[in-house]
């Protein structure tokens, strides 16, 4: 623990957490500062100017990283018969149907994604408690409620990420990994800000963006010009 506590503040040495740079220079900085002894996570943390206690303030979606997050994704879908089938065929790690409920239930939740075809609701429903929580209930605003399982699970395997704003107005994500070029984490980092930019409710007036940094797993978080935001969420959209 001593040794990895002085790493890290050999790398915020280097680093001034009350300054913005720019969007480029984030990135350099957190790779090059993610020197651990694995493959160190980058993710992006965003706070907005949201209330997501109403309704019309909530900011939530998902977004197909270009060049994937380099993370493993278990997949588990509820489907019967030739949707299962479907379903194992598209990659799907864990399919079943009243015996998949059966297993979460007894707490056997083995999987990072859920993904349900609709006659399978009434059954996922059930299992509210316990996959709300945790993130994993399938939402069809999400395309994790669809008769296209084989599109859902290769686009979960393929990359893609789920956003959903936090009560303190926080949303993030992983988008890469410390092993990307920079070139490969600014096209996902981009692709994110277009999708929160997209995503902006119509009920927040003024300010949407009020402060986002980038960080590695293990190393200081480095804040970008939120200026910066809204002009790489254009050039990733056109």
């Amino acid at each position: 623990m001593a040794k990895a506590g002085k790493r890290l503040r050999a790398a915020r040495e280097g680093i001034d957490p009350t300054e913005k740079v720019s969007i480029e220079e984030a990135v350099r900085l957190v790779k090059a500062n993610a020197t651990a002894k694995f493959d160190e996570t980058i993710e992006v943390s965003m706070n907005l100017n949201v209330d997501p206690r109403h309704a019309d303030q909530n900011v939530r979606g998902v977004v197909a990283l270009p060049n994937g997050t380099g993370k493993s994704v278990r997949i588990a879908v509820f489907a019967k018969d030739d949707k299962a089938e479907e379903a194992k065929a598209a990659g799907a790690d864990i399919v079943g149907a009243d015996d998949l409920a059966e297993k979460v239930e007894a707490g056997e939740i083995d999987f990072d994604r859920v993904i349900a075809t609709p006659d399978m609701m009434p059954v996922v429903g059930r299992l509210g408690k316990v996959l709300g929580p945790r993130g994993l209930m399938p939402n069809p605003k999400l395309g994790s409620v669809t008769n296209d399982v084989k599109a859902a699970v290769e686009g979960a395997k393929g990359g893609e990420v789920q956003f959903r704003v936090e009560k303190e107005g926080i949303v993030h994500a992983g988008i890469g990994k410390a092993s990307f070029s920079e070139e490969q984490i600014r096209e996902n980092l981009d692709a994110f800000l277009a999708a929160i930019m997209k995503a902006k409710p119509s009920g927040v007036k003024g300010t949407y963006v009020n402060k986002v940094a980038l960080t590695s797993t293990m190393g200081p978080g480095v804040r970008f010009d939120v200026a910066d935001v809204g002009a790489a969420a254009q050039e990733a959209a056109e």
